[in-house]
Protein backbone atom coordinates (compact mmCIF):
# COMPACT_ATOMS: atom_id res chain seq x y z
CA UNK A 1 0.00 0.00 0.00
CA UNK A 2 0.87 3.67 -1.04
CA UNK A 3 1.91 5.72 2.13
CA UNK A 4 0.41 8.67 0.93
CA UNK A 5 2.43 11.39 3.59
CA UNK A 6 5.79 9.76 2.76
CA UNK A 7 5.00 9.92 -1.25
CA UNK A 8 4.29 13.65 -0.71
CA UNK A 9 7.27 13.96 1.27
CA UNK A 10 9.74 12.41 -1.44
CA UNK A 11 7.76 14.57 -4.23
CA UNK A 12 8.52 17.70 -2.79
CA UNK A 13 12.43 16.90 -2.32
CA UNK A 14 12.33 15.53 -6.25
CA UNK A 15 11.16 18.41 -6.32
CA UNK A 16 13.42 20.72 -4.46
CA UNK A 17 16.66 18.99 -6.09
CA UNK A 18 15.36 17.81 -9.85
CA UNK A 19 12.63 20.24 -10.87
CA UNK A 20 8.83 20.02 -11.40
CA UNK A 21 9.21 18.50 -14.83
CA UNK A 22 10.81 15.70 -14.33
CA UNK A 23 9.20 14.51 -11.40
CA UNK A 24 5.98 14.61 -13.56
CA UNK A 25 8.00 12.57 -16.00
CA UNK A 26 9.09 9.75 -13.18
CA UNK A 27 5.65 9.63 -11.56
CA UNK A 28 3.96 8.86 -15.25
CA UNK A 29 6.90 6.54 -15.84
CA UNK A 30 6.42 4.44 -12.21
CA UNK A 31 2.68 4.10 -12.52
CA UNK A 32 3.06 3.01 -16.23
CA UNK A 33 5.22 -0.45 -14.76
CA UNK A 34 2.63 -3.15 -14.28
CA UNK A 35 1.35 -3.63 -11.38
CA UNK A 36 1.03 -0.16 -9.86
CA UNK A 37 -1.33 2.47 -9.89
CA UNK A 38 -4.30 2.17 -9.34
CA UNK A 39 -5.28 0.93 -13.10
CA UNK A 40 -3.26 -2.12 -12.49
CA UNK A 41 -4.77 -5.15 -14.01
CA UNK A 42 -5.92 -7.48 -11.53
CA UNK A 43 -4.83 -10.53 -10.54
CA UNK A 44 -5.57 -13.97 -9.64
CA UNK A 45 -3.79 -15.97 -6.63
CA UNK A 46 -3.65 -18.88 -5.39
CA UNK A 47 -5.22 -17.35 -1.74
CA UNK A 48 -4.36 -20.55 0.67
CA UNK A 49 -1.21 -22.04 -1.44
CA UNK A 50 0.76 -24.49 1.65
CA UNK A 51 -2.70 -25.06 3.40
CA UNK A 52 -4.80 -26.13 1.09
CA UNK A 53 -8.00 -27.65 2.70
CA UNK A 54 -7.37 -25.93 6.56
CA UNK A 55 -9.41 -23.35 8.07
CA UNK A 56 -9.15 -19.57 6.60
CA UNK A 57 -9.88 -16.44 7.51
CA UNK A 58 -11.07 -14.53 4.35
CA UNK A 59 -10.79 -10.67 5.59
CA UNK A 60 -7.21 -10.67 4.85
CA UNK A 61 -7.51 -12.11 1.24
CA UNK A 62 -9.74 -9.14 0.35
CA UNK A 63 -8.29 -6.05 -1.37
CA UNK A 64 -9.49 -2.80 -0.27
CA UNK A 65 -10.74 -0.48 -3.82
CA UNK A 66 -11.37 -3.61 -5.63
CA UNK A 67 -14.30 -5.98 -6.06
CA UNK A 68 -12.83 -9.20 -4.17
CA UNK A 69 -13.68 -12.85 -5.94
CA UNK A 70 -13.07 -15.96 -3.77
CA UNK A 71 -13.40 -19.08 -5.85
CA UNK A 72 -13.51 -22.27 -3.82
CA UNK A 73 -12.50 -24.84 -5.79
CA UNK A 74 -10.99 -28.72 -5.92
CA UNK A 75 -8.17 -29.45 -8.37
CA UNK A 76 -10.12 -32.31 -9.29
CA UNK A 77 -13.27 -30.33 -9.91
CA UNK A 78 -13.75 -30.45 -13.98
CA UNK A 79 -16.07 -27.33 -14.00
CA UNK A 80 -13.78 -25.49 -11.68
CA UNK A 81 -10.99 -26.49 -14.18
CA UNK A 82 -12.88 -25.08 -17.21
CA UNK A 83 -13.40 -21.70 -15.11
CA UNK A 84 -10.05 -20.82 -13.87
CA UNK A 85 -8.18 -19.77 -17.45
CA UNK A 86 -11.37 -17.28 -18.29
CA UNK A 87 -11.24 -15.68 -14.83
CA UNK A 88 -7.38 -15.38 -15.44
CA UNK A 89 -8.52 -13.88 -18.97
CA UNK A 90 -11.07 -11.39 -17.18
CA UNK A 91 -8.85 -10.25 -14.62
CA UNK A 92 -6.20 -9.08 -17.70
CA UNK A 93 -9.29 -6.98 -18.80
CA UNK A 94 -10.97 -5.85 -15.45
CA UNK A 95 -8.00 -3.85 -13.28
CA UNK A 96 -11.22 -3.53 -10.60
CA UNK A 97 -11.10 -7.06 -10.11
CA UNK A 98 -8.87 -9.58 -7.41
CA UNK A 99 -9.60 -12.76 -7.83
CA UNK A 100 -8.59 -15.05 -4.74
CA UNK A 101 -8.64 -18.85 -5.42
CA UNK A 102 -9.03 -21.08 -2.76
CA UNK A 103 -7.97 -24.93 -2.63
CA UNK A 104 -10.90 -26.83 -0.52
CA UNK A 105 -8.77 -30.06 -0.72
CA UNK A 106 -6.47 -30.95 1.98
CA UNK A 107 -3.13 -32.86 0.39
CA UNK A 108 -3.06 -36.34 -0.55
CA UNK A 109 -6.93 -36.00 -1.06
CA UNK A 110 -8.22 -37.77 -4.09
CA UNK A 111 -12.04 -36.28 -5.86
CA UNK A 112 -13.10 -33.67 -4.25
CA UNK A 113 -12.78 -33.06 -0.60
CA UNK A 114 -16.40 -32.51 0.98
CA UNK A 115 -14.72 -33.53 4.42
CA UNK A 116 -11.83 -30.72 4.34
CA UNK A 117 -11.77 -28.44 7.35
CA UNK A 118 -12.18 -25.27 4.81
CA UNK A 119 -15.48 -26.80 2.86
CA UNK A 120 -17.12 -27.67 6.60
CA UNK A 121 -15.82 -23.69 7.91
CA UNK A 122 -17.91 -22.41 4.95
CA UNK A 123 -20.67 -24.96 4.52
CA UNK A 124 -19.45 -26.12 0.49
CA UNK A 125 -21.90 -28.35 -1.13
CA UNK A 126 -20.46 -27.20 -4.80
CA UNK A 127 -17.64 -26.39 -6.31
CA UNK A 128 -17.02 -23.88 -8.08
CA UNK A 129 -18.29 -21.86 -5.37
CA UNK A 130 -17.92 -17.93 -5.16
CA UNK A 131 -18.44 -15.78 -3.23
CA UNK A 132 -18.24 -11.65 -4.26
CA UNK A 133 -17.29 -8.64 -1.81
CA UNK A 134 -17.43 -5.03 -2.95
CA UNK A 135 -14.54 -3.06 -2.73
CA UNK A 136 -15.33 -1.92 1.10
CA UNK A 137 -15.19 -5.64 2.15
CA UNK A 138 -18.75 -6.60 2.07
CA UNK A 139 -20.35 -9.41 0.87
CA UNK A 140 -22.39 -8.55 -1.83
CA UNK A 141 -23.05 -12.09 -3.53
CA UNK A 142 -22.06 -16.13 -2.79
CA UNK A 143 -22.89 -19.60 -4.24
CA UNK A 144 -25.01 -19.74 -7.16
CA UNK A 145 -25.73 -15.70 -7.20
CA UNK A 146 -21.96 -15.11 -7.53
CA UNK A 147 -21.66 -17.63 -9.98
CA UNK A 148 -24.37 -15.95 -12.04
CA UNK A 149 -22.52 -12.30 -11.50
CA UNK A 150 -19.34 -14.41 -12.85
CA UNK A 151 -20.97 -15.22 -15.81
CA UNK A 152 -22.53 -12.09 -16.56
CA UNK A 153 -18.79 -10.21 -16.41
CA UNK A 154 -17.49 -13.36 -18.55
CA UNK A 155 -20.06 -12.34 -21.07
CA UNK A 156 -19.90 -8.42 -20.80
CA UNK A 157 -16.11 -9.51 -21.44
CA UNK A 158 -16.92 -11.29 -24.55
CA UNK A 159 -15.61 -14.19 -22.78
CA UNK A 160 -18.75 -16.09 -22.71
CA UNK A 161 -21.36 -16.54 -25.47
CA UNK A 162 -24.24 -14.60 -24.95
Amino acid sequence: MIDKPKTRKYLRAMRRNFGAPLVVVLLALVLALPGSGPLAAAVVEEANGGKAGEILDLKPLLVPGRVTVIDFYSPFCPPCRALAPLMEQLAAKRADLAIKKVNINRPGVQGIDWRSPLAQQYSIRTVPFLAIFNPRGKLVAKGQAAMQQMQHWLKEAGLLSP
